[in-house]
């Protein structure tokens, strides 16, 4: 497997928007070539996807500082949580006496859990015997999409080996142009109109509307090992991203602003060696008479890719390019066009997956097998 990077690029114009906050409640921003982003965390695009609709059949994960409950959880009728609490504490996850929470957030899987569960109601197996059990299987139980996709940092100081190294890099999103956050000055009116004739309620709220530029690079035989060599998993898994990437949005203030938009375009590479395109928009997009700043992006994104490929000798890439409909090509100002031209993002999962040597017809119905 020579080419193993599988490498995704978008470019996604937002309506105005609040969809990853800061610390006081303002739209997430970086300075990029010297001007001021719009910015997207890369956890918060991450999550997004890995809790998506489309990932759903493939979340066999769980991170929560709740572990104890969730054991006791699986077992109805025996109560077993200050017994998982004690086990637990000697895996060196420990919680406080008045709580079955733990001081740190444990990402696992829903397997892994259900084999604490069997095993705790065990009134034969010490809770020495129980430790070294749980540590096995918290160590061994990592073979899920996500956290092979994610990745795991997990250090107890008594479990060993905990490490999952993740196949998925993910950039944080940024603005291809200039954005300054705008503020929104709102009131809500009391229906019961009393004495005083003012609203009932008024506040601000800050926002922007940006055109972002993602970036994602999966690892594909990082992902087929953490899979434990399951190669149709990953193949789709893959898929499953592809979907979720494209049609997933991160929920940040969507009651308000309904900013649910599709990517206008989306490259896909299947490469030896990683490359963020992020510098083609070191000099910020914008917008010219009788275009827009999604096309410009597009264009500019062409011009950058163009260069990149004949001055690092780039050309034995596979390059897809889909945008809906052949809407706006990837395509240089002199008019070399870039990749191969994809008109549909069901016909885009299927090329991608085939690449993978597999079929998506054939794999899409994958799902996590969990014990019961």
């Amino acid at each position: 497997m020579t080419k193993s990077l599988i490498e995704i690029h978008m470019i996604q114009n937002h309506c105005p928007s609040n969809l990853n906050r800061d610390d006081l409640g303002a739209p997430k921003t970086c300075y990029f070539g010297g001007v001021l982003r719009s910015r997207i965390s890369s956890q918060c695009i991450k999550r997004s996807i890995r809790t998506s609709s489309e990932f759903a059949d493939l979340l066999g994960g769980i991170r929560t500082r709740h572990l104890a409950e969730q054991i006791q959880e699986q077992l109805k009728g025996k109560d077993v949580i200050k017994k998982a609490k004690d086990v637990l504490s000697k895996c060196g996850i420990k919680s406080g006496a008045q709580s079955s929470s733990s001081d740190m957030l444990v990402f696992t899987t829903k397997s892994a859990i259900q084999k604490m569960a069997n095993l705790i109601q065990n009134d034969n197996i010490s809770i020495d015997e129980l430790k070294d059990l749980f540590a096995d299987i918290i160590e061994t139980e990592v073979k899920v999409p996500d956290m092979a996709l994610c990745g795991r940092m997990l250090e107890t100081g008594e479990i060993k080996n905990t490490r999952v190294e993740a196949a998925l890099q993910t950039a944080h999103a940024i603005s291809t142009h200039e954005a300054i956050p705008e503020i929104d000055y709102y009131v809500a009116v009391d229906d019961i109109k009393g004495e005083d004739a003012g609203a009932g309620y008024l506040d601000e709220a800050m926002f922007s509307s940006s055109c972002f530029y993602k970036y994602f690079s999966i690892d594909l035989a990082q992902l087929v090992h953490n899979l434990g060599g399951d190669e149709a998993l990953a193949a789709k898994t893959i898929g499953a991203f592809l979907y979720a990437a494209a049609r997933t949005n991160p929920s940040g203030k969507q009651n308000s602003y309904g900013a649910h938009n599709y990517p206008e375009g989306i490259l896909v590479e299947i490469k030896t060696h990683p490359f963020n395109y992020a510098n083609a928009f070191v000099k910020p997009v914008s917008r010219v008479k009788d275009s827009d700043i999604v096309s410009q992006s597009i264009g500019q994104l062409a011009n950058y890719i163009h260069d990149v490929n004949i001055g690092y000798g780039n050309n034995d890439s596979r390059q897809l390019w889909f945008s809906p409909n052949g809407r706006t090509p990837l395509q240089t100002s002199k008019g070399i066009q870039i990749g191969e031209q994809i008109i549909s993002l069901d016909n885009l999962v299927e090329q991608v997956v085939a690449l993978t040597g597999h079929n998506w017809q054939d794999v899409k119905s994958i799902k996590v097998i969990e014990e019961a």
